[in-house]
């Protein structure tokens, strides 16, 4: 069991979608108070990936599964949105201000979710909101070569920390300039292609209730 964790995170399942939807939530995530002590937690996510729409949705349908996922469209993206009294709890870095303009730690219990037993849900979040995969071009004595790497990129340096760690779980290799970190090495990118890390082969949940259809409003 994980000491001090809310009851929604009691079975290894919903902790495999929280690990996930905690990813999420530091790279493009917010959660907002509403009335009456209800808290709304908005995932802003972009229509090329529908697949990590459908992840968003699932993994807060998981952690919650009486309430209704709702859904806010603007230009070129979808806001995915759940309303709880329980995203305080869950998230307890929801503070006011921009994240990257505030300290930001785990609770040991996250740690324990996040790092110690599902870091590679953890990263895919991480990537999946503020990452890429992208072909990187060179040219040495006059060839052209291109190879596959990962970038993060994020304000905070908290976050960018967690998601050194993360790698670092996984034995994988990173290196930071300015915003952006990345991931190069050939068996680096083969570990982060296979545990889903790219946003058109995006990872599964696998747990019960990961299929269920999101309840649009």
């Amino acid at each position: 069991m994980v000491a001090g964790h809310p009851p929604e995170v009691a079975d290894d399942g919903r902790r495999r979608a929280y690990a996930y939807l905690l990813g999420q939530y530091l790279g493009d995530g917010c959660i907002s108070e509403q009335r009456r002590q209800v808290f709304r937690m908005r995932v802003t996510c972009a229509m090329a990936w529908p697949l990590i729409i459908d992840l968003v949705e699932a993994s807060m349908q998981i952690l919650l599964p009486t309430n209704a996922v709702g859904h806010l469209t603007r230009e070129g993206c979808i806001e995915v949105g759940m309303s709880s009294k329980r995203w305080p709890a869950l998230f307890p870095q929801h503070a006011g201000g921009k994240k990257h303009l505030r300290p930001l730690a785990l609770a040991s219990w996250q740690e324990t979710i996040a790092l110690d037993r599902h870091p590679e849900l953890f990263v895919c979040g991480l990537l999946h909101s503020d990452g890429c995969r992208s072909m990187n071009k060179v040219t040495v004595r006059g060839k052209r070569y291109a190879y596959p790497r990962y970038f993060f990129s994020n304000r905070s340096e908290d976050i960018h920390a967690m998601f050194a760690e993360a790698l670092d779980r996984l034995s994988i290799t990173s290196t930071r300039s300015g915003w952006n970190q990345s991931v190069a090495r050939r068996e680096d990118v083969a570990v982060l292609d296979g545990i889903g890390a790219s946003k058109s082969n995006p990872c599964a949940l696998d747990v019960p209730g990961a299929g269920i259809e999101p309840a649009r409003s």
